[in-house]
C-alpha cells in the first residue's frame, strides 16, 4: 500500500488509540440529556486531575464544562 507520511502518521494514531483501554464516564448535559463520554488514558488522567483540583467528580465536571461558551 502506498500512502502519504501524512496518511501514515494519522493510520498509526488511529491503531494506537484502539489498543489503549478507554475510560468511560457518564454525566448530564445541561439540558437533562444523560451522556456517556469515553476518553483515552491520557484524556481521563488529565479529567481527574482537573475534577480533583476543582473538587468535583468527573461528571460534574463535564457537567459545568457543558456551560462554557464556545470560542467564536
Amino acid at each position: 500500500m502506498n500512502f502519504s507520511d501524512d496518511e501514515q502518521v494519522f493510520l498509526r494514531d488511529l491503531i494506537k488509540t484502539s489498543r489503549q483501554k478507554l475510560h468511560h464516564v457518564k454525566w448530564v448535559d445541561r439540558d437533562g440529556t444523560d451522556r456517556v463520554t469515553t476518553f483515552t488514558q491520557t484524556e481521563s488522567v488529565r479529567l481527574n486531575t482537573l475534577a480533583h483540583r476543582t473538587g468535583v467528580s468527573k461528571g460534574e465536571l463535564l457537567r459545568q464544562a457543558a456551560h462554557i461558551s464556545v470560542a467564536k
